[in-house]
């Protein structure tokens, strides 16, 4: 049996999406222009990492004479919400409470952050009520 496909994005599925939410639209050939200035990659790495992606729906595209025209259909917001998500019922069972208090552990938290996130926890609806 094959094994179970991850609807995260890896580092490299990430760096295109990067170019893509930028960018907007774009061919492969753009893609790997856009990306040069991070590592050369090659066309058919670039190209298979997009069918993949968009194999997992954060991809589509429009064929335009001879080119392909992908584009994102998931945007970066959405995409980094799954993520933390997968993170969080993965690593924290869950609970955005441990979640929470493992980021409040960190000693690499400033001052600065600490502020935002009591104003942030302060300004949160006391109703708010979990999906089930």
């Amino acid at each position: 049996m094959p094994p179970k496909r991850s609807i995260t994005l890896t580092p490299a599925e990430l760096r295109l999406m990067k170019v893509l939410w930028d960018r907007g639209e774009s061919t492969v050939a753009e893609v790997v222009t856009a990306t040069a200035d991070e590592g050369e990659l090659a066309y058919t790495s670039v190209l298979t990492t997009i069918r993949v992606l968009e194999s997992k729906g954060y991809v589509h595209h429009r064929q335009e004479g001879r080119a392909f025209l992908y584009s994102s259909c998931v945007g970066e917001l959405e995409a980094g919400r799954s993520e933390v998500r997968h993170v969080l019922q993965r690593f924290f069972g869950n609970s955005r409470e441990r979640l929470l208090l493992s980021l409040l552990g960190d000693e690499e938290v400033t001052p600065q952050e600490l502020k935002r996130l009591r104003e942030a926890i302060a300004l949160a609806p006391d109703d708010v009520q979990e999906a089930n």
